[in-house]
């Protein structure tokens, strides 16, 4: 059991770290994350506590997580965003603490002006005084005046005086919570929106929020927590598989100051099991976005032993592999298995035979530039998109006449007019089965992902009819070059740099975490996307000026290892 939201003194808790390390080890917690308000002073201490207590023999020792709970403002509205795992030694994160403690200050120096013209005799000193080391909160304010008699509880003083549009509230600066969002990823943490019932808006508005703060690049939601009811937990487990959000969850506790949540337990019943927090540890693993021709592969269109035995060992340490290719999905899917990724016949099954695709836990498809994406694991398609019939007929119609070699394609087979020598070549190294016509449009009636047109020796013609292309369709279709070969004609909107953010969306992981290694002009936007970009040593120049870095090996001599071996371990 875990817990992945608790306070200590050093914001509105009662317990010290170290008390709250000897308690999570008396209540048998695995891990336990330090999240308190807009501050980090307490996470140093609280780590080296509780890695002494391992080094003198103690048992049952919990993970610290680093964290921490940002309070921002959406229309006058309090919502808390939860960072774990953050960096906290960030400078730009402690500089933002910084500069949001000093605006603390002045505004509570403000509220103790406020409350003593209602009568209320308490100054800023004395709630430094009262509570040392504290980054300090209305909690406190209220606590000091139960102290001095002026409340009969913590309650009446939210009621009575501080509590949100009371005649003693002063509103922060405010802070977004998409801010949060960011200012969490930045210091590579992993942001979580915190109790998001306790906000008590309507369905409607909430799900606006968690739309916004997943554009923002969210990654988990609290959907487990102390005061929750069953029907309100499946909500919000609801609203996390919509959005593709991890889930999170912890009891928000505060020691005394709310007496009735417990660390671990919450009112009684709250149970993080230990999976929700190795859920969201896959958070934190890389994604590897690889071409395949000119990249992954040999020259020959095949993978190396020790390509493998690479992938297989990213693999094992939960880091994902996304074959990113121009390839037509079925051509990508009948190489995966041909490369031995289904081991022992293991792999989930594509299609409407019993072909194995993938042996590997974590392995994902980009195919087609961009236009379909597709998860191995689940056997489908995660999203796809076609030229439309007339842009099929205007594009091939406008190869034909520049004399070039053009084909489509359904969503198995090619679909051309000859099998002439470009096709040959093309079949060559695409194993897809081939549909000959007079009428491409026709038989594709749904649309196809691309138009692909080759020229096996003069690529100024395919140079050519681009810029013809261009001028006549830019507002409806992208081209990339794939190699100097093939001219590919594509949706507008799709390149393999949307489709990266598109999978890390899906896969709720940071685009921080993101490496996209290519050769050619049709990776140029993913390497752009990514936050690792990677060109091989044979890459195109465009894409070494782009890159942040270039192997030393190009892809005959397997340079993506160095890669995996540096940051897939």
């Amino acid at each position: 059991m875990v817990d992945l939201h608790v306070h200590s003194n050093r914001s509105d808790g009662t317990y010290t770290v170290k008390e709250l390390v000897d308690y999570a080890i008396q209540k048998n917690l695995s891990a336990m994350a330090l999240t308190d308000h807009d501050t980090v002073d307490g996470i140093d201490e609280m780590l080296a506590y509780a890695e002494s207590l391992r080094a003198s023999g103690a048992k049952g020792v919990p993970e610290i997580i680093p964290g921490i709970e940002l309070s921002t403002d959406l229309d006058n509205k309090d919502v808390h965003v939860v960072g774990l795992y953050v960096n906290h030694k960030s400078p730009a994160f402690v500089k933002y603490l910084q500069d949001f403690v000093d605006s603390r200050e002045k505004r509570n120096e403000k509220m103790c002006l406020k409350l003593q013209e209602y009568g209320v005799d308490i100054t800023y000193e004395e709630l430094l005084e009262r509570f040392p080391g504290a980054v300090i909160t209305r909690a406190h304010f209220a606590r000091l005046m139960m102290e001095k008699g002026f409340i009969r509880s913590m309650v009446e003083a939210f009621d009575k005086y501080i509590g949100d549009r009371r005649p003693c509230y002063i509103p922060r600066d405010k802070v977004t919570p998409e801010d949060a969002v960011k200012l969490i990823l930045a210091a590579d943490g992993i942001p979580v929106l915190a109790h998001p019932i306790l906000y008590h808006m309507s369905d409607e508005k909430l799900e606006a929020l968690v739309r916004s703060l997943k554009a923002a690049g969210l990654i988990g939601i609290e959907a487990v927590y102390s005061t929750y009811s069953p029907s309100e937990e499946r909500d919000i487990r609801k609203l996390a598989d919509k959005y593709r959000l991890r889930i999170s969850g912890g009891s928000d506790f505060h020691g005394s100051n709310k007496v009735n949540i417990d660390l671990g337990t919450g009112l009684g019943k709250l149970c993080v099991e230990d999976s929700v927090l190795e859920e969201l540890k896959g958070a934190r693993k890389n994604i590897l976005f690889t071409d395949m021709d000119g990249t992954l592969l040999l020259n020959d269109s095949t993978i190396s032993e020790d390509m493998l035995r690479g992938l297989h060992k990213l693999d094992e340490a939960g880091h994902c592999l996304v074959l990113t290719s121009g390839r037509p999905l079925p051509s990508i899917l009948e190489r995966i298995e041909l490369f031995g990724f289904g081991v022992n016949g293991e792999g989930p099954e594509y299609g409407d035979d019993d072909s194995r695709v993938s042996g590997l836990h974590n392995l994902y498809v980009i195919a087609n530039n961009g236009g379909i994406l597709y998860d191995c694991g689940k056997k489908e398609i995660i999203s796809a998109k076609k030229l439309e019939p007339d842009l099929i007929t205007t594009v091939v119609n406008m190869a034909l006449e520049a004399g070039l070699h053009v084909h489509a394609y359904t969503d198995k087979e090619i679909v051309g007019f000859t099998d002439d020598e470009e096709q040959k070549y093309y079949r060559s190294r695409i194993h897809m089965p081939l549909i000959l016509t007079n009428d491409i449009a026709k038989v594709c009636a749904d649309g196809t992902y691309k138009v692909q047109i080759i020229s096996l020796t003069d690529h100024e013609a395919l140079v050519k009819l681009r810029a013809r292309i261009d001028a006549a369709l830019s507002d409806r279709v992208d081209t990339v070059f794939a190699c100097n070969e093939y001219l590919e004609i594509l949706p507008k909107g799709i390149d393999k740099g949307r489709a990266i953010l598109d999978m890390t969306d899906y896969l709720a992981m940071p685009r921080s975490h993101t490496y996209a290694a290519g050769d050619a002009e049709n990776d140029l936007g993913m390497i752009r996307s990514a936050a690792h970009g990677i060109a091989m040593a044979n890459a195109c120049d465009i894409l070494k000026e782009s890159a942040e870095i270039i192997t030393e090996r190009d892809n005959n001599h397997d340079g993506l290892l160095e890669i995996i071996d540096k940051y897939f371990n």
